[in-house]
């Protein structure tokens, strides 16, 4: 299933708040200038999409009554680690899938299809790969639970903002100065820039529509 552009939209207006430039200091300490320094990483961020982070399994499948869910399964504990050595940046992101089932008379294995898109400005999907995760109840158990991971590719040039919007933002502005009250995150290019240079990791259940409807509706 398509990511909808609603659920990532939102993703990166969180993602696009928290864009800063990484300086001399630490993050979180007040530099010289006395503004906020924040580190503006350029490795994806992993994340998982509104509405994908849970699937609903029905008995009989085409009922969505209460007392027909048959399996109830959940993406929790998302990781991601970034390697940035070489010409790529190399994302993995590992995460548990926990599950309940409603019998538990005998074994079982359920297996749940997930998908791993990378996300370019909040809504230009690079890439997709979907995988699957099997889950396996003991008798008389209720609940079981599994990991899997995704992983990214990204080209450094491509998520490195260049060198001149960089010293536009790194910029020093003094209390007078022609530009001092101006915002370089507000300027229209500097946004684009900035939007055009970031990636997201997103994983989800690979969900069908009528699922993905139940999520959005229940």
């Amino acid at each position: 299933m398509t990511v909808s552009r609603s659920s990532i939209l939102k993703l990166s207006a969180v993602a696009m708040t928290m864009l800063a430039l990484a300086g001399c200091s630490r993050q979180g300490e007040i530099d010289q200038t006395g503004g906020i320094v924040a580190v503006r990483s350029a490795c994806p961020t992993a994340a998982i999409p509104a509405m994908t982070g849970d699937i609903t399994l029905f008995n009989p499948a085409g009922s969505t009554d209460a007392a027909a869910i048959d399996v109830v399964a959940e993406i929790t504990n998302l990781r991601s680690t970034c390697s940035e050595a070489g010409d790529q940046f190399y994302t993995e992101a590992t995460f548990d899938v926990h599950a309940t089932r409603t019998d538990a008379s005998a074994a079982r294995e359920v297996t749940l299809p997930y998908y791993s898109t990378v996300v370019r400005g909040g809504t230009s999907v690079i890439a997709k790969r979907i995988g699957q995760v099997t889950l396996s109840f003991a008798p008389g158990q209720t609940r079981a639970s599994a990991s899997a991971s995704a992983a990214s590719y990204v080209d450094r040039d491509a998520a490195t903002l260049p060198e001149d919007m960089l010293r536009r933002i790194r910029a020093n502005r003094k209390a007078g100065d022609v530009d001092a009250a101006t915002d370089p995150f507000s300027e229209p290019d500097v946004r684009a820039a900035l939007q055009r240079t970031s990636f997201e990791l997103l994983v989800g259940f690979n969900l069908t529509q009528d699922q993905f409807r139940y999520n959005a509706t229940r």
